[in-house]
Protein backbone atom coordinates (compact mmCIF):
# COMPACT_ATOMS: atom_id res chain seq x y z
CA UNK A 1 0.00 0.00 0.00
CA UNK A 2 1.60 3.78 -1.01
CA UNK A 3 1.01 6.56 0.89
CA UNK A 4 -0.53 9.42 -0.69
CA UNK A 5 1.67 12.80 -1.14
CA UNK A 6 1.99 15.03 1.78
CA UNK A 7 0.99 18.75 0.92
CA UNK A 8 3.66 21.43 1.50
CA UNK A 9 4.05 22.82 4.57
CA UNK A 10 2.27 25.50 5.22
CA UNK A 11 4.64 27.37 7.36
CA UNK A 12 8.06 26.29 8.57
CA UNK A 13 10.39 26.70 11.88
CA UNK A 14 13.85 25.79 12.99
CA UNK A 15 14.58 25.47 16.49
CA UNK A 16 17.76 24.61 17.63
CA UNK A 17 18.48 22.68 21.32
CA UNK A 18 21.83 22.52 22.45
CA UNK A 19 20.89 21.12 25.57
CA UNK A 20 17.29 19.21 26.86
CA UNK A 21 16.37 22.16 28.41
CA UNK A 22 15.96 23.77 25.42
CA UNK A 23 13.94 20.80 24.30
CA UNK A 24 11.41 21.71 27.25
CA UNK A 25 11.39 24.98 26.33
CA UNK A 26 10.01 24.56 22.93
CA UNK A 27 7.70 22.28 24.69
CA UNK A 28 6.71 24.68 27.09
CA UNK A 29 6.08 27.65 24.78
CA UNK A 30 3.28 25.14 22.83
CA UNK A 31 1.74 24.21 26.15
CA UNK A 32 1.15 27.27 27.26
CA UNK A 33 -0.82 28.54 23.82
CA UNK A 34 -2.86 25.15 23.84
CA UNK A 35 -3.88 25.94 27.61
CA UNK A 36 -4.64 29.74 26.72
CA UNK A 37 -6.58 28.08 23.29
CA UNK A 38 -9.18 25.07 23.63
CA UNK A 39 -8.66 24.63 19.75
CA UNK A 40 -4.90 24.70 19.91
CA UNK A 41 -5.15 21.57 22.41
CA UNK A 42 -7.10 19.82 20.24
CA UNK A 43 -4.37 19.10 17.78
CA UNK A 44 -2.60 16.51 15.84
CA UNK A 45 1.32 16.19 16.39
CA UNK A 46 3.60 13.98 14.96
CA UNK A 47 7.16 13.48 15.58
CA UNK A 48 10.04 11.76 13.32
CA UNK A 49 13.11 11.30 13.86
CA UNK A 50 15.92 8.36 14.16
CA UNK A 51 15.67 6.34 17.17
CA UNK A 52 17.07 8.25 19.86
CA UNK A 53 16.13 11.91 18.36
CA UNK A 54 14.21 12.85 21.20
CA UNK A 55 10.76 11.99 20.13
CA UNK A 56 9.63 10.69 23.50
CA UNK A 57 11.51 13.14 25.70
CA UNK A 58 9.48 15.63 24.20
CA UNK A 59 6.36 14.19 24.23
CA UNK A 60 6.98 14.14 27.91
CA UNK A 61 7.70 17.45 28.37
CA UNK A 62 4.67 18.95 26.53
CA UNK A 63 2.33 16.38 28.65
CA UNK A 64 4.35 17.89 31.92
CA UNK A 65 4.46 21.38 30.73
CA UNK A 66 0.44 20.77 30.50
CA UNK A 67 -0.05 19.36 33.67
CA UNK A 68 0.20 15.82 33.51
CA UNK A 69 1.70 14.16 36.60
CA UNK A 70 2.99 11.20 37.73
CA UNK A 71 5.05 8.10 35.10
CA UNK A 72 4.73 9.58 31.43
CA UNK A 73 5.49 5.80 29.93
CA UNK A 74 6.82 5.19 26.42
CA UNK A 75 3.84 3.63 24.13
CA UNK A 76 6.15 1.54 22.45
CA UNK A 77 4.70 -2.01 23.39
CA UNK A 78 1.21 -0.78 24.67
CA UNK A 79 1.13 1.02 21.15
CA UNK A 80 -0.93 4.21 23.42
CA UNK A 81 -0.92 5.91 26.53
CA UNK A 82 -3.83 7.50 27.67
CA UNK A 83 -3.30 10.67 29.93
CA UNK A 84 -5.67 13.34 30.94
CA UNK A 85 -4.89 16.68 30.63
CA UNK A 86 -5.98 19.00 33.90
CA UNK A 87 -8.87 21.77 32.94
CA UNK A 88 -8.15 25.05 32.59
CA UNK A 89 -10.18 28.09 31.90
CA UNK A 90 -10.10 28.15 28.38
CA UNK A 91 -10.76 24.09 28.08
CA UNK A 92 -13.68 24.92 30.79
CA UNK A 93 -12.35 21.20 32.20
CA UNK A 94 -10.22 18.35 31.60
CA UNK A 95 -9.05 17.14 27.94
CA UNK A 96 -7.77 13.73 27.00
CA UNK A 97 -4.41 13.36 25.71
CA UNK A 98 -3.18 10.09 23.76
CA UNK A 99 0.55 9.60 22.92
CA UNK A 100 0.88 7.03 20.53
CA UNK A 101 4.21 5.00 18.91
CA UNK A 102 3.58 3.43 15.40
CA UNK A 103 7.17 1.81 15.27
CA UNK A 104 6.08 -1.93 15.83
CA UNK A 105 3.51 -1.55 12.96
CA UNK A 106 4.72 -3.72 10.08
CA UNK A 107 1.56 -2.54 7.77
CA UNK A 108 -0.29 0.56 7.98
CA UNK A 109 -4.01 -1.81 8.13
CA UNK A 110 -2.87 -1.79 11.96
CA UNK A 111 -3.55 1.62 12.20
CA UNK A 112 -7.45 0.12 11.75
CA UNK A 113 -7.12 -3.23 13.19
CA UNK A 114 -5.91 -1.27 16.47
CA UNK A 115 -9.16 0.81 16.29
CA UNK A 116 -6.51 4.13 16.07
CA UNK A 117 -8.96 5.80 13.67
CA UNK A 118 -11.97 6.49 16.03
CA UNK A 119 -9.72 7.51 18.43
CA UNK A 120 -8.13 9.89 17.06
CA UNK A 121 -11.66 11.58 15.68
CA UNK A 122 -12.44 12.71 18.95
CA UNK A 123 -11.49 15.50 20.87
CA UNK A 124 -8.13 15.70 22.76
CA UNK A 125 -4.40 16.09 22.12
CA UNK A 126 -2.85 13.09 20.05
CA UNK A 127 1.08 12.88 19.72
CA UNK A 128 2.07 10.37 16.97
CA UNK A 129 5.74 8.86 16.91
CA UNK A 130 6.71 7.23 14.11
CA UNK A 131 3.53 8.03 11.79
CA UNK A 132 4.97 7.20 8.40
CA UNK A 133 4.02 3.26 9.82
CA UNK A 134 0.08 4.16 9.87
CA UNK A 135 0.48 5.76 5.77
CA UNK A 136 -2.01 7.41 4.56
CA UNK A 137 -4.48 6.20 7.18
CA UNK A 138 -3.12 8.89 9.94
CA UNK A 139 -5.27 12.38 9.19
CA UNK A 140 -2.89 15.11 8.26
CA UNK A 141 -1.02 16.00 11.08
CA UNK A 142 -1.52 20.03 12.34
CA UNK A 143 2.07 19.99 13.22
CA UNK A 144 4.96 17.80 12.25
CA UNK A 145 7.94 18.02 14.09
CA UNK A 146 11.35 15.88 12.65
CA UNK A 147 13.78 15.81 15.18
CA UNK A 148 17.53 15.15 14.51
CA UNK A 149 20.59 15.01 15.87
CA UNK A 150 23.85 17.88 15.51
CA UNK A 151 27.26 17.32 15.36
CA UNK A 152 27.61 19.04 18.82
CA UNK A 153 25.40 16.51 21.15
CA UNK A 154 21.68 18.82 20.33
CA UNK A 155 18.93 18.33 18.66
CA UNK A 156 17.55 19.63 15.34
CA UNK A 157 14.06 20.39 15.43
CA UNK A 158 11.95 21.67 12.11
CA UNK A 159 8.42 22.15 13.01
CA UNK A 160 6.12 22.20 9.77
CA UNK A 161 2.48 23.56 10.59
CA UNK A 162 -0.23 21.36 8.03
CA UNK A 163 -2.98 23.46 8.69
CA UNK A 164 -4.43 26.71 10.31
CA UNK A 165 -3.94 25.58 14.03
CA UNK A 166 -0.71 24.14 13.38
CA UNK A 167 0.50 27.79 11.91
CA UNK A 168 -0.96 29.42 15.26
CA UNK A 169 0.92 26.91 17.34
CA UNK A 170 4.12 27.47 14.94
CA UNK A 171 3.47 31.17 15.73
CA UNK A 172 3.60 30.48 19.61
CA UNK A 173 7.07 28.47 18.67
CA UNK A 174 8.90 31.85 17.03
Amino acid sequence: MSSSPTPPPTATRDWLAASEDDTARLAQRLAAAMQADASLADALLTLRGELGAGKTTFVRHLLRALGVTGRIKSPTYALVEPYELPATPAWGGPLPAWHADLYRFDDPREWEDAGLRELFAGRGLKLVEWPDKAGPLLPMPDLDLLLRHTDDGGRHITLSARSARGVALLDTAA
